[in-house]
């Protein structure tokens, strides 16, 4: 799911309107109605207040960003090699052999 759907959702089910909850972030509602139609990607710290504000994983609303956890892209910077076997063994997918970064 992505984050502007997430975002939607747990809104959703909190019952707080688009703009009670756009200046309690730091953002206007404008911004918030783009980030939950997925036609921009917040920033990390956005995404931060985003998880704080609703008790949320991070890591989770991170990665519905397409943003990487820091500890995550230390682990494929420091052990690119490793990260990727381990995750097409255990997830499945291609070969390296092709493959752009």
């Amino acid at each position: 799911m992505a984050f502007g759907e997430v975002l939607r959702d747990l809104r959703g089910r909190s019952g707080i309107g688009i703009k009670r909850l756009a200046p309690e972030l730091g953002i206007s509602y404008s911004y918030l109605s783009k980030l939950e139609a997925n036609q921009i990607r917040p920033s990390p710290e956005l995404v931060e207040r985003v998880a704080n504000y609703f008790a949320y994983d991070q890591d989770q609303l991170l990665l519905a960003a397409n943003r990487i956890p820091t500890d995550i892209r230390a682990i494929l910077r420091d052990h690119p090699q490793e990260a990727l076997e381990f995750l097409r063994a255990r997830f499945g997918g291609g070969s390296a052999t092709g493959s752009q970064p």
